[in-house]
């Protein structure tokens, strides 16, 4: 069996990850998403939240599992046994972040293969900060994410106008 991680904060999860995911689940047995209950940027959504909204976008994919992370990405894969690590690219930048990760990552565990895949064009811009940001301001972010999670930042934004 061939395992593959997708670690993020998912904070929130949003159409440009689902369609990786989507696509990535087809090339191994199963795929877990991790996510990162404490990474290094201000979170909207409890690790609970993030968790339950990840878990009903993926809900139709059977190999696709959710799970909490805490510590390295590079552990949270040798604690589930997978050989690869997913990462999507949208631009450069993306690129040369991912390609800093993961020549760390390959000297904490050299067994772990990366495989990126880059955006479709349509989320090539798409980001969960800037997400939050238009949520937050108003604008529309219907097909940007699954139904649930706008309405989930409809109402934590709403309440945190208050």
């Amino acid at each position: 069996m061939t395992i593959a991680i997708y670690p993020g904060s998912f904070d929130p999860i949003t159409n440009g990850h689902i369609d990786v995911v989507q696509r990535v689940s087809g090339l191994f047995s199963k795929l877990i998403i991790g996510v990162y209950d404490t990474p290094y940027k201000r979170l909207l959504f409890t690790i609970k939240e993030r968790v339950e909204m990840a878990q009903q976008a993926v809900a139709h994919l059977p190999n696709v599992k959710v799970q909490p992370f805490s510590g390295l990405a590079v552990e949270f894969a040798r604690r589930v046994k997978a050989q690869a690590m997913v990462r999507g690219l949208r631009v450069s930048a993306d690129f040369e972040r991912e390609f800093d990760m993961a020549m760390m990552n390959r000297r904490l565990n050299p067994k772990l293969e990366l495989v990126c895949l880059m955006a479709r064009p349509e989320y090539q811009f798409l980001s969960s900060s800037l997400l939050k940001e238009v949520a937050r301001l108003g604008g529309g972010i219907d097909d940007l994410v699954p139904k649930h999670v706008a309405q989930a930042l409809r109402k934590k934004e709403g309440a945190s106008k208050m």
